[in-house]
């Protein structure tokens, strides 16, 4: 058994087969793509933050409104 564990090929490693610089350029192209849609992430959560903030201010700016046209009856 440990013959045919010593006899298997290494996994295919391209960066020793001569594609290097394809392969740092597609590496590249994957964090650049994962930054932008993490970046993406982050700006989409503030985005709702802040519309729920504002949402949450109407809401309270229209009770209030609410409250002093009923006293003023």
């Amino acid at each position: 058994m440990t013959i045919a564990l010593l006899n298997t090929p290494p996994p295919f490693d391209p960066v020793q087969k001569g594609t290097t610089e394809m392969l740092l350029y597609e590496v590249l192209a994957r964090t650049r793509m994962r930054e932008a849609e993490r970046f993406a992430h982050h700006h989409r959560v503030a985005h709702q933050l802040c519309s729920s903030r504002r949402w949450r201010r109407l809401e309270r700016w229209a009770k209030q409104k609410a409250e002093r046209a009923e006293r003023s009856l």
